[in-house]
């Protein structure tokens, strides 16, 4: 007499079963799928959520006070105050120059020595050199430099001193979604990207082809299983993986990083497996394309892991690229994925943004696994 279990498992979900186990065991028993697997991204995470950040603070400065009259004095305090910037005070522009010439400011802020004088005559001006070898810093110590000089005004006009151009309208600034004006707000998201990259991509990229190299793929040739099968049974595992993984990366966010997540975990993780399901499909699509770790390996690297994080919106904004560049991106998977996180934990569940986004990972998964089930056959050749 035959189980209820023997009457409804199909031999088809035995041999997939049994290809789960067979890959599982291979995965944990081998230290770099591991290793690729948990440790380096939990070493990312840690580098990146850490040791990368687009705040600029503690800018160092020279202040050029050549002469220390009340009001320009309060100016130049207004700098030493700054969590921003840290002012180094000098009494002539020479000393400023070598400086700055030696790198140790990135900035000169000079209050001109008639400072006091013109501005009781409601003309006055403030000079900023910055040290522009790194544009984009350059131009945000400008800003912030602005900023202190703006804070100063205000002061004075709060103590009832005239200053040269205060008029009756005032700006109040207001941040949506990252009121913290936290980089890691941005980057954290980002970071997801790229370890599901790691994890999808790059590990399934080495395991066809590995199989094709140590010769046990033949093996299977001789067994009953069909292609798809094969897929299913290798895909199976790092799916799993890949969800350790994205635990990994909430629960660092969440609990290591205290980025605020607004919108729904549920819309979160489809999305993820959405993103996942590609990965796996370009890694596996490749593998089985190539029959070579090594070139595998850098394939994958080259059209998956770095589009991820140059190409995506991760580090970079793609409205200021070339429009060519930009066309690229579009066929790229991690753009889609990253506008998805950025808008899931910083401003909600903006159904406008996840379900374009969702439906153009959706049919990329469709189309790479469709191509991947194509190229993989029990042939030799």
């Amino acid at each position: 007499m035959r189980s209820i279990a023997e009457i409804f498992v199909t031999p088809r979900a035995r041999r997939i079963w049994a290809l789960i186990r067979k890959e599982s065991v291979q995965v944990l028993r081998d230290p770099s799928s591991v290793a690729i697997g948990i440790v380096l991204p939990t070493i990312l995470i840690l580098l990146f959520g850490y040791g990368l950040s687009l705040d600029v603070t503690s800018v160092p400065v020279a202040v050029v006070l050549e002469n220390p009259t009340p009001r320009a004095t309060e100016l130049a305090a207004g700098f030493r105050m700054s969590p921003y910037f840290d002012a180094t005070v000098v009494t002539a522009m020479p000393r400023a120059q070598e400086l700055m010439v030696q790198r140790k400011v990135d900035a000169i802020i000079r209050i001109r020595p008639d400072f006091a004088r013109r501005l009781n005559g409601g003309d006055t001006e403030i000079q900023v050199l910055t040290h522009a070898i790194d544009a984009n810093h350059a131009r945000i110590v400008e800003t912030y430099a602005q900023g202190a000089v703006a804070a100063w005004a205000a002061r004075q006009r709060g103590e009832g001193k005239p200053v040269a151009g205060a008029g009756p309208v005032t700006v109040q600034n207001r941040l949506w979604f990252n009121e913290a004006f936290d980089s890691r707000y941005f980057l954290v998201p980002g970071l997801v990207v790229l370890v599901m990259t790691l994890i999808g991509s790059m590990l399934t990229a080495l395991v066809v082809a590995r199989e094709w190299e140590r010769g046990t793929l033949e093996a299977l040739f001789i067994t009953p299983v069909a292609p798809d099968e094969i897929l299913l049974g290798k895909t199976i595992p790092y799916f799993v993986l890949g969800l350790i993984g994205l635990a990994i990366c909430l629960l660092s966010a969440k609990f290591l990083f205290h980025v605020p997540f607004r919108g729904s975990l549920w819309v979160l993780t489809g999305a993820s497996m959405l993103y996942l399901l590609v990965a796996l499909g370009i890694g596996l699509l490749i593998s089985s394309a190539l029959k070579s770790q090594f070139v595998a390996i850098m394939v994958t690297m080259l059209v998956t892991f770095l589009p991820a994080m140059m190409l995506s919106g991760f580090l970079f904004d793609l409205r200021s690229m070339p429009l060519a560049v930009q066309g690229i991106t579009y066929v790229l998977p991690a753009r889609y994925f990253v506008a998805l996180l950025q808008t899931v934990f910083l401003a909600g569940n903006v159904w406008s943004v996840i379900l374009p986004n969702a439906a153009a990972l959706a049919g990329m998964a469709v189309v790479l696994l469709i191509l991947t089930r194509g190229v993989t056959r029990k042939k030799l050749a």
